[in-house]
């Protein structure tokens, strides 16, 4: 509980203390009988409580009378109760105010509970970094350090910036970004993230980054902005407040006015007080504070939930979008399978298998692409790059370039029909690279990639959960992409596209389903930046330290396992649940009390129960949106 908090603690223990104090002195046959019979005394005892309650509130709604910007909450509480107490109504007017400051502080502590699961999030900011001066280790601001530099990382600190590891071997908590419990262990070579946290052993890091470009920085920027984009149901609630709380204010006034005049035209008592009292239990009745507080919380709840799961949405509009999704667009490699691939073949070549493999090596030695690193792997020496001159990357086909002078061009079918060469087709199941020498076919190369563990399961819970289509898009050969469809159950694929095939094919099936269903991209953010941002929903998975990802995506999911998809559509259902159940048992609630309160059945006390009982009733409900852990 914050200072603030607190204060308002306190005010509520003193305000109830002193109401109990005044109803036992002005009680009658145990009070004070001045007291209990003189009203003027009476006023002024529960005025004591009142302004220690609500003075607060009596200067927001006149600061909000001055600013011409009058009908709040504020102005409605206030109203009601200076209304109640000029009836004679001291205790209800006080009572009113009070239960009011109580339903506020059950919202502050919510709002503060979802703040605190961001702030574990927001722990991840590095204070310092050092680096090796004459004199030993100089911490430095990160801002100030360069790509290039050497840091030093000492256990129980955390990782300042993106980099290489270049000496040491350590375990570090990734827990803050992936919302997963288990250290990884990392060593020379290995690139490491900004936030993570080092457990054991010191290392040393060349840095890649700057701090401000790095994962680190990234992911506070993304999670500090996310608040600023809202969903149709938070834009919808704050429309209806805008009309709705001045037309209840007249609607007040005019049950108020109307009815004692009518009642006097007609020759009977007026009965204004009776009316006026009506009027007032109306208003407190109207006050939409349950929605009001109930359904931004819900949503800001549910970001900062999934954000402690390791799931990142940038605001509240894609957590919304996301319970709606009901076709599911996967791409293949670094998504459903693990992007390590493996050479399982080496077929029709006339070359040794060693001498073909050194040749596809080196001229693939300036690529990173997984395949391409898979084959240097395979040949497991060191590359001589000075032997390597003239490369070129066709995208979505392979590379051509000079190995000690001789062309070789190394890739999938449609480079080599591109370059008239004739090719053997394979008959096993993989990725297949077909290697040309000066033009002359010399073999291809047989490389297979690995599912991952849980992306059957992560299917199969998707279909469970409602989606309706499953799609994979890939540049996989045909044979490849339907074995993998059909291991993991996924309904369809196209395969053999190239990077802006995978765009046109999301428009194709965007234009192709109903309007309020929404499409669902899934890439590992590294290459599917342009499809990330067409699809209605762009998730980017395994996302560590991919700046594309982190830019291009709606929602980043903070480690690769396909189960964290559903937990992420699981945690949208479960806060999309939860706002239309505040909804609908608010504008309930209200409906039948102000019909209640006009025919003059309600009175205060069960005004009190429509305004305060509602919101905290909706406010807890809010809270559920933060557990995720079963979902």
């Amino acid at each position: 509980m914050n200072k603030k908090q607190k204060k308002v603690l306190i005010r509520i223990i003193v305000s109830i203390a002193l109401l109990t104090i005044i109803a036992i002195i002005t009680s009658e046959g145990i009070g004070i009988s001045v007291l209990s019979d003189n009203r003027i005394m009476q006023l002024v005892l529960y005025l004591i409580p009142y302004f220690v309650i609500g003075y607060d509130i009596l200067k927001k709604a006149f600061k909000g009378i001055m600013n011409r910007q009058v009908f709040d909450e504020n102005f409605l509480m206030a109203v009601a109760t200076i209304g109640a107490i000029c009836l004679g109504e001291y205790r209800e007017g006080v009572a009113v105010m009070l239960f009011y400051q109580i339903g506020e502080l059950f919202q502050s502590y919510a709002v503060g509970k979802s703040r605190r699961n961001i702030s574990e999030l927001m722990d991840i900011r590095p204070d310092y970094a050092n680096i090796e001066g004459e004199d030993g280790l100089l911490q430095v601001d990160p801002d100030e350090v360069e790509i290039g530099t050497i840091i030093v990382v000492s256990p129980g600190e955390k990782v300042p910036i993106d980099g290489v590891v270049v000496e040491g071997t350590a375990s570090v908590n990734t827990s803050a970004l992936t919302g997963e419990s288990v250290p990884r262990t990392i060593s020379v070579d290995d690139e490491v993230i900004s936030g993570c946290i080092n457990m054991t052993g010191v290392l040393k890091i060349r840095t890649t980054k700057e701090f401000g470009e790095s994962t680190v920085s990234k992911i506070l920027e993304l999670v500090e902005n996310s608040s600023s984009k809202k969903s149709r149901s938070e834009n919808f609630i704050s429309r209806f407040a805008h009309y709705y709380t001045p037309a209840v204010c007249y609607s007040a006034l005019a049950l108020a006015v109307i009815p004692p005049v009518i009642r006097l035209i007609i020759g009977m008592s007026p009965e204004f007080g009776n009316w006026v009292y009506r009027a007032l239990t109306f208003l407190v009745i109207s006050c939409p504070c349950a929605l009001v507080i109930s359904i931004p919380l819900s949503f800001f709840a549910g970001i900062g939930g999934a954000s402690k799961a390791g799931v990142l949405v940038k605001g509240s509009n894609y957590l919304e979008a996301l319970a709606s999704v009901k076709h599911m667009v996967f791409d293949k490699t670094g998504t459903l399978t693990k992007g390590i691939f493996e050479v399982t073949g080496i077929h029709h070549n006339e070359l040794e298998d060693e001498k073909l493999l050194e040749l596809s090596a080196h001229a693939e030695c300036y690529s990173n692409h997984p395949i391409s690193k898979s084959i240097r792997t395979a040949y497991g020496k060191t590359i001589d790059q000075t032997r390597v001159t003239d490369v070129e990357e066709i995208s979505g086909k392979g590379v051509t370039a000079k190995v000690d002078g001789m062309e070789i061009a190394i890739g999938n079918s449609k480079l080599m029909e591109q370059m008239s060469i004739k090719y053997e087709n394979c008959h096993k199941v993989g990725t297949i690279l077909h290697v040309a020498i000066n033009g002359a076919y010399a073999g291809h190369i047989v490389i297979s990639d690995v599912l991952k563990d849980t992306s059957k399961e992560a299917i199969a819970r998707l279909h469970k959960m409602g989606v309706k289509k499953t799609i994979m898009l890939t540049g996989d050969s045909k044979n490849v992409a339907e074995y993998v469809a059909a291991e993991l159950g996924i309904m369809h694929v196209s395969s053999e596209l190239l990077p802006g095939d995978k765009v046109a094919k999301v428009e194709e099936l965007l234009d192709a389903k109903p309007e309020k269903e929404k499409l669902a991209f899934v890439g590992d953010g590294i290459n599917d930046a342009p499809v990330l941002s067409r699809a209605d929903v762009g998730i980017a998975m395994g996302a560590l330290g991919s700046d594309a990802a982190i830019e291009a995506a709606d929602i980043v999911l903070m480690d690769d396992d396909p189960l964290k998809i559903a937990k992420a559509i699981g945690i949208s259902k479960k806060c999309m649940r939860i706002v239309y159940e505040n909804i609908y048992f608010a504008i309930g609630v209200k409906l039948i009390c102000l019909l209640l309160g006009a025919l003059g059945i309600a009175n205060m006390w069960l005004a009190i129960f429509a305004d305060v009982g509602v919101m905290v009733i909706a406010v807890l409900n809010a809270i559920r949106a933060l557990m995720v852990k079963k979902i």
